[in-house]
């Protein structure tokens, strides 16, 4: 059963405004979760060893058998 409603001099069905609203809903929820553009960063530096004597040390920690490989 649909009703009828009388909306700036015409007929309105209670289907058709339902379907707008809905549409409102969901056009409005989409446009707040879409958000702005993200701004752009720059990339960071190069990456690098915490300690210059990391090869060194991973030989003394190993006993030298990967050399032997």
């Amino acid at each position: 059963m649909v009703v009828y409603y009388q909306i700036a001099g015409k007929k309105v069905g209670s289907h058709v405004l339902s379907m707008a609203v809905l549409g409102s809903i969901f056009a409005g929820s989409w446009a707040a979760m879409s958000g702005g553009e993200k701004p752009k960063t720059a990339a960071g530096p190069p990456h690098q060893r915490f300690f210059q004597g990391g090869g060194q040390f991973l030989k003394e920690v190993d006993g030298g058998k990967s050399e032997k490989h």
